[in-house]
């Protein structure tokens, strides 16, 4: 059976009317909602590289194996393409140690895997400038933590390599055996990709997925000299696993066929149907369970 893990994004308070738990009791929560283990955001208010040195991070490691959890992945937050505009700035560098301290943490806490991002585009960065700055600078984290036994794992969430073909045309350019995909099955179905083929595509080198269930509502903005409504990106909002539009028996499904062992995060970062708040919150991620277990 696959591992269940909750993302601590789903307690941050990132978006309006969403409660916020610190650090401590986010993991409380995951041990009293059922879960195996949790997926920790690697900045404030919870596992941030500024607030925990190896003193902290010993603690909160014998607190997590108190309650007897485990760490499945620290959850990342790059964009290697930020401040290209400013090239005098070394921000590629900045990030790099941020990678490099995230992996020394994961270490520590015995997690495998620290999730990043690629790049979003921007209008004065080229495609094939973004392509090799995301491909230079994977490689180069690749190889500065693979002493420690942490795998990079990228998630399809940034501009850069979205569609799944080019994610593992990313992957095949970095080329590091510690540089993986975390790979999500709501990205490709918001954009009407195949979830199967995308999951065949990719294989084994899935190493991580991080899952929410969404639906689509209509958009449009009324044109008064023509009395008439023009249509505008759908939006898009959470629902319980199962209700939404992503076909996920399929991918878990695909994810089976290909030997895919690992954990599955359920993340809470956008608002959901019914609010934000604690009752809400452990809600859905009951009916999480509850969908994992049928």
């Amino acid at each position: 059976m696959l591992q269940t893990v909750l993302h601590s994004v789903s307690y941050a308070g990132f978006w309006p009317g969403q409660a916020r738990l610190n650090l401590d009791n986010f993991l409380n929560r995951a041990k009293w909602l059922g879960f195996d283990g949790v997926m920790l955001m690697a900045k404030r208010p919870h596992l941030s590289v500024l607030d925990f040195d190896d003193s902290a991070v010993s603690r909160l490691r014998d607190r997590i194996g108190e309650l007897g959890l485990n760490v499945a992945c620290l959850a990342g937050y790059t964009d290697f393409t930020i401040g290209s505009d400013r090239p005098e700035i070394p921000t590629r560098e900045m990030q790099t140690l941020y990678v490099i301290r995230m992996a020394q943490i994961a270490a520590q806490l015995k997690c495998p895997f620290v999730r990043v991002f690629t790049s979003y585009s921007r209008a004065n960065v080229g495609y094939d400038q973004t392509w090799n700055s995301c491909v230079e600078i994977l490689k180069e984290c690749s190889r500065r933590v693979a002493d420690l036994g942490v795998t990079l794992a990228v998630q399809n969430h940034h501009d850069t390599a979205i569609h799944f073909e080019s994610f593992a045309d990313l992957l095949d350019d970095v080329d590091e055996p510690n540089c993986q995909a975390a790979f999500d099955a709501w990205s490709p179905a918001l954009h009407g990709s195949d979830l199967v083929a995308a999951v065949k595509r990719l294989g084994s080198r899935i190493v991580h997925t991080t899952v929410a269930d969404y639906v689509r509502r209509p958009r449009f903005t009324y044109v008064p000299n023509l009395v008439n409504y023009v249509p505008e990106p759908d939006a898009i909002r959470a629902v319980p696993m199962g209700e939404g539009f992503i076909d996920y028996r399929a991918f878990f499904a695909a994810l089976r066929d290909v030997g895919y062992q690992g954990a599955v995060a359920y993340e809470m970062c956008s608002p959901l149907r019914g609010g934000g708040d604690e009752a809400n919150l452990d809600q859905y991620a009951r009916w999480f369970l509850e969908w994992m277990r049928g």
